[in-house]
């Protein structure tokens, strides 16, 4: 028995190492194959010359996968992204034959051989990650097709339309294509087709004020003095958010408007009170129009916002010129009575020196005689007008509470309806 048991250890001792052998030996000579197969592949490769250089054109796929995108600058008009840029072509001189169908390798093998010299044309800066290792995934197909991918953050220009701010959108463009080589050297095309070669998921969207509604993909051609060049252009359909503005700039101007329209039901003799409340208004909407204008570019024209803005101030300085007028008028009503008291106390003078006189003519005569009723009829001071009060409402006041609400909720009720129903989707240039 301790025979057999030490004759079977020996046999499993010798299978394992014949098999840790036959593993080892097939791992060295896949090893070898592959540096064999590299090697060849580079032996006499001239990474200078372009696929098919001096016959057909080099098509060029392209996808973009975006791990992020934002933010967005309004005042730079520029916008932010981070993305997983591809790049396949077909490269004759890279067939190979061998026990693998892909050779998967690092960026070391990027710079032996050739690659498009691809560049982004709308791109204001441009970052290639090289943490730990250069960011890049490099592939080789048996039949030539070589896969070659790149992470990248791109700040690229996004000219915008503000004249519909804040309910405007933006197509953000990425132009993207061959530096040196013409559209007849080399040609780029969409891999997965004009719909779905970009792809932006929910989770990748970082944005505040914007909602990423979509894309559109297309190809041009670029014309300039050195010759045409394929370009791939990719619209970024961004829609601005509206609800930071309602909280900080419209309900504010709103309630301004209002609170400048309480004071058509003050006294009109409580001036002190109304001139304050009609000065601070407009102050405050000063300040929050200049506050509105802070987070937009210095534009030459007006914007949505701009406009409200403009019809707000309009009302509340209305409403300070309305008790202008209301006091200006009751002005001229005191001067006009006060003149009237005056007429009127000359009269009363008069009428007593006439008593004085008549007191002596008509003592003359019997009282209660016919003559006396007849030539010497009793005073009485309601001979005279009695003067008006100035106390109570104006008529102007009586009118500025009807008219003002009611024509700022027209406008109200136009405004919201034109911005809200009408496209203001930028189209892509």
């Amino acid at each position: 028995t301790l025979w057999n048991n030490h004759h079977s250890a020996w046999v499993l001792y010798g299978v394992f190492s014949c098999s840790l052998y036959l593993v080892c030996g097939n791992e060295k000579v896949f090893s070898d194959n592959i540096t064999r197969i590299l090697d060849r592949l580079l032996d006499g490769y001239d990474n200078r010359l372009r696929p098919g250089s001096g016959g057909g054109v080099t098509e060029v796929k392209t996808d973009i996968f975006v791990t992020s995108f934002g933010p967005v600058s309004d005042v730079k008009m520029e916008f932010t992204m981070d993305m997983f840029f591809r790049q396949m072509w077909v490269d004759e001189r890279l067939k190979f034959e061998g026990p693998t169908e892909i050779l998967r390798l690092n960026n070391r093998m990027v710079d032996k051989i050739w690659t498009p010299d691809t560049f982004f044309r709308n791109s204001r800066r441009s970052i290639s990650h090289n943490m730990t290792t250069p960011n890049k995934l490099f592939r080789i197909m048996q039949n030539g097709t070589v896969l070659y991918t790149m992470r990248l953050t791109i700040g690229a220009e996004c000219p915008m339309s503000l004249m519909d701010f804040p309910m405007d959108g933006h197509a953000c463009p990425l132009r993207f294509g061959s530096y040196a080589y013409t559209s007849n050297e080399i040609f780029f095309t969409w891999k997965k087709g004009p719909i779905a070669s970009v792809e932006c998921p929910k989770e990748s969207i970082s944005l505040l004020q914007y909602d990423l509604v979509g894309q559109t993909l297309s190809s041009e051609i670029f014309k300039s003095n050195t010759g045409h060049y394929s370009v791939q252009v990719v619209h970024f359909h961004l829609q601005r958010k509206l609800g930071y503005y309602l909280i900080q700039t419209y309900i504010p101007l709103i309630m301004v408007v209002v609170l400048s329209q309480v004071s058509f039901w003050i006294n009109k003799e409580s001036v002190p009170a109304r001139t304050v409340a009609g000065i601070t208004t407009v102050l405050t909407m000063t300040t929050l129009s200049i506050s509105a204008r802070q987070s937009l570019p210095k534009v030459a024209y007006a914007t949505a916002m701009d406009w409200f803005i403009a019809v707000c101030f309009a009302f509340v300085a209305s409403a300070l010129v309305e008790f202008a007028a209301v006091n200006y008028f009751a002005t001229l009503q005191a001067h006009d009575l006060k003149k009237e008291k005056a007429r009127q106390d000359r009269l009363e003078v008069l009428a007593a020196g006439s008593d004085n006189d008549d007191t002596i003519s008509v003592s003359m005569f019997p009282k209660g005689s016919c003559f006396q009723k007849k030539f010497f009829p009793p005073f009485s001071r309601s001979a005279f007008p009695q003067i008006p009060q100035l106390a109570g409402t104006s008529p102007i006041d009586k009118y500025a509470r009807i008219l003002f609400p009611l024509t700022f909720g027209l406008f109200n009720l136009v405004y919201w309806y034109i911005y809200l129903v009408k496209d203001t989707m930028e189209r892509a240039r």
